[in-house]
């Protein structure tokens, strides 16, 4: 049954006064031509380039004007909303001049851009071609409810992009707390004791991942060097750790805590003496582990080449200091990533009610 003041459409129920029409019927479709590298200088205008990311300076430009920009080849094909001066490459796209709102363009095509992963064609670099973007089917309400839909999804990307400044605040305190606090230069006021310099091997014990494939289904972590990969009912170890990845990805260690087990990618350590977990965690960030790699191919470290990398140790009671500090600042990232992830699944939800006319905006 369809609700009153919506109608039965090609592409399914939509409200009334809604248009079901081509891309290409209400704006322009131009493509780039630019494709000269020395054309780039520092100037006021914009150059995009294959990626709708990808974007430089130029004193060059075509346009002038509010524009959704749509990299035509060699991309996931992700929209990017853009007004002022630019110039496009050859393979970049502009929907520009539409009579409707181009941010609800923007927001539209961002919501259907499976539409273009479909019609990109290519066996290695996929590709757009410029009937894909005038043929492309849109539905749009009248045009200051489309003012409107723009508006309030705009209020949600100034709010995730707020939250994702903070976290990137967050996170150069981090590395500018790590800096001084694991090399020492600066101290912690009580703290006056001499650092030592200890051989991994003197401090911890390494313990070597394992194959699961044989173990059922359960509730314990599985982890390889990308994180966790499965769940199930056997542990191989049971309390804080920090695991070193032994091949591929080398260079991030992981700290976990509690019952998990490792695949043989992924070393674990255990049995700290005068060494403080988590502590051990934050000072791994200061050491170069690619230095330490022992392969021309994919980058791997064994357990003697870990045993023998020094690093600089303080007392315990400062290295729980240290780690309390840094811990706080890492609790914060996480409570603001966590309300990052919220909103951005709450935008989603409301851009399909918004884009499809589920919910209408009051006008």
């Amino acid at each position: 049954m369809i609700p009153k003041g919506y109608k039965h459409t090609e592409i399914g129920i939509l409200p009334k006064d809604w248009e079901v029409v081509r891309l290409g019927d209400v704006a322009e479709i131009k493509t780039g031509s630019s494709n000269r590298e020395d054309s780039i200088e520092s100037g006021g205008a914009y150059i995009f380039f294959d990626k709708s990311q990808d974007i430089r300076t130029s004193n060059h430009y075509l346009f002038d004007c509010e524009a959704v920009i749509v990299g035509g080849e060699g991309s996931d094909f992700v929209p990017k909303y853009f007004k002022g001066k630019f110039d496009l490459h050859q393979r970049s796209y502009a929907i520009i001049k539409a009579r409707a709102c181009i941010k609800y363009l923007y927001y539209f095509i961002m919501q259907h851009r499976s539409f273009f992963l479909k019609m990109a064609v290519g066996s290695t670099v996929k590709s757009l071609r410029l009937n894909c973007f005038t043929e492309f089917p849109i539905w749009i309400p009248p045009l200051e409810e489309q003012k409107k839909i723009a508006r309030v999804l705009s209020t949600w990307d100034t709010q995730i992009q707020n939250f994702e400044t903070l976290i990137a605040e967050k996170q150069t305190l981090k590395k500018g707390l790590c800096q001084i606090l694991l090399s020492a230069k600066t101290r912690l006021k009580g703290f006056n004791e001499p650092w030592q310099v200890v051989r991994l091997g003197d401090v911890l014990e390494i313990g070597g991942g394992r194959d699961y494939k044989h173990l059922g289904f359960g509730d314990i972590p599985v982890y390889g060097t990308g994180g966790c990969l499965a769940f199930v009912d056997d542990f191989l170890y049971c309390g804080e750790s920090v695991c070193i990845g032994r091949k591929g990805t080398i260079d991030k260690p992981i700290f976990i805590e509690g019952k998990f087990w490792t695949v043989d990618t992924l070393f674990f350590t255990h049995n700290f003496k005068g060494l403080i977990s988590r502590f051990f965690y934050y000072l791994t960030s200061r050491i170069e582990w690619k230095k330490y790699n022992e392969a021309s191919g994919v980058p791997s470290l064994s357990k003697n080449t870990i045993e023998k990398i020094q690093i600089p140790l303080p007392p315990l009671a400062e290295q729980e200091k240290i780690a309390e500090i840094l811990s706080e600042v890492d609790n914060e990232i996480i409570l603001l990533t966590q309300k990052l992830e919220s909103l951005k699944s709450q935008k989603k939800g409301l851009m399909q009610k918004l884009l499809n006319g589920k919910v209408r905006v009051r006008i």
